[in-house]
């Protein structure tokens, strides 16, 4: 530590917060750089936050804003190993999150006062300050603000349900290192859903197992950004190139594939390539250089991972489950261009593809036509237009029993 910041620190140690954050000009700039979240001007006001997983709650702000008298904007809290660095319309570092009492206290108001609507995501608590999210959903419901819960994946799925559904589940025998941490997050939250009577949100159609009552919020990609990083056709070179990005390989089942696709880069079938720590601005350039894509196969579920891969003309080969891929019939009316394999026949399958490449390139030609239909934001408006209670023609089919429930 340099003398100066030793020489702040012993400053700011005898100097009461309050006085601190007045006085102090680099406690004044921080404060100022901060800033709190500052809708623009319309009669229904949405916040998102304080997660912003994969950047879906920028996306689904943008989703927002589409719908006519609605301004929205999305909050999180950054780590400081923020490596994927999604954007967001308001951040703050995780550290100011959780010790700035000054900037709680006007983020607070703020939030109370300037938005209509707020959807917390993954149980999180949004206003800082040590609270619960059971505590600030109840203090903005006294406020008059209109709040539902917004759940991810691991926030509301538990281990103990899961490992009965998937063969390949990470949690089957007990050995997933968070395993214990996950069921006991999962089990609050789910106990925050059920006690609440909030409206619920899932990102993804297999989290309707876990949250029977929700509304699928359709995660959203830009598929046009996708699509110009990947001019070429897939499966163009003899020896195609293969990625698998997992963000959590436990999850993910990395461990699973990892000697099958040793073995047939070795024989020279493919050319595998698994990538870490990469920034979300530089993953179109990454799908964009593959031929097939690994998305995972331990949770029987399709993200926004795969919804990229499938944006980009991708051949997209992941184990989804018959459940979800039902659901997403069901709901959508498409079938969803993802080539299914598990971590048992992955082998079989891609040397199939490999040796007759026809069915593969339809099922990847696919795939920008069902992001555009299905994840471009438009379905997602619909549902969040429904949960703001501003319904249109558009929006209708989707109100369901949400009236109600507000």
């Amino acid at each position: 530590m340099s003398a100066i910041a030793r020489l702040k620190r012993a400053v700011v140690a005898v100097i009461p917060d309050p006085i601190a954050e007045r006085v102090l000009p680099w406690r004044r700039t921080a404060f100022r750089a901060a800033g709190v979240s500052r809708p623009a001007d319309a009669p229904v006001r949405l916040l998102i936050g304080p997660v912003n997983s994969a950047g879906q709650g920028f996306a689904w702000a943008r989703a927002a804003d589409r719908i006519p008298g609605v301004s929205a904007m999305n909050f999180m809290y950054r780590g400081a190993q923020d490596v994927f660095a999604y954007p967001a319309d308001h951040s703050v570092s995780t550290a100011y999150f959780v010790e700035n009492r000054r900037w709680q206290r006007t983020q607070r108001r703020a939030v109370e006062q300037r938005f209509t609507h707020v959807l917390v995501e993954s149980g999180r608590a949004l206003l800082g300050g040590g609270a619960t999210a059971e505590v600030d959903v109840a203090h903005l419901t006294r406020q008059g603000v209109q709040v539902g819960l917004l759940w991810h994946g691991s926030d509301i799925r538990l281990p103990s349900v899961h490992r009965e559904m998937e063969a390949d589940s990470p949690f089957l025998d007990g050995t997933y290192p968070e395993q214990a941490r996950l069921e006991a997050i999962a089990a609050a939250n789910g106990r925050l859903m059920r006690t609440s009577g909030l409206p619920s949100l899932v990102s993804t159609p297999d989290l309707l197992s876990f949250a029977p009552d929700a509304q699928w919020l359709p995660v959203v990609v830009d598929a046009r950004v996708w699509a110009d990083a990947a001019p070429v056709r897939a499966l163009q070179r003899s020896r195609p190139v293969v990625i698998h990005a997992p963000s959590r390989a436990g999850l993910k089942g990395t461990p699973l594939i990892a000697e099958v696709m040793r073995r047939l880069d070795d024989e020279k079938i493919i050319e595998y390539r698994e990538v870490h720590g990469v920034s979300a601005a530089q993953m179109p350039e990454v799908y964009g250089a593959a031929d097939i894509v690994l998305d995972q196969f331990s949770l029987g579920i399709y993200g926004v991972a795969a919804c990229e891969a499938m944006a980009s003309g991708r051949v997209v080969v992941s184990h989804v489950s018959p459940e979800v891929r039902e659901r997403v019939h069901a709901i959508t009316g498409r079938t969803l261009p993802v080539i299914e394999a598990t971590s048992a026949d992955l082998e079989s399958v891609l040397r199939g593809i490999v040796a007759d490449r026809e069915d593969a390139l339809a099922v990847a030609d696919d795939g920008p036509a069902f992001v555009a239909e299905v994840h471009s934001g438009a379905r997602s408006a619909e549902v969040l237009a429904a949960f703001l209670g501003v319904a249109t023609a558009t929006s209708s089919d989707h109100m369901g029993d949400w009236n109600d429930a507000r």
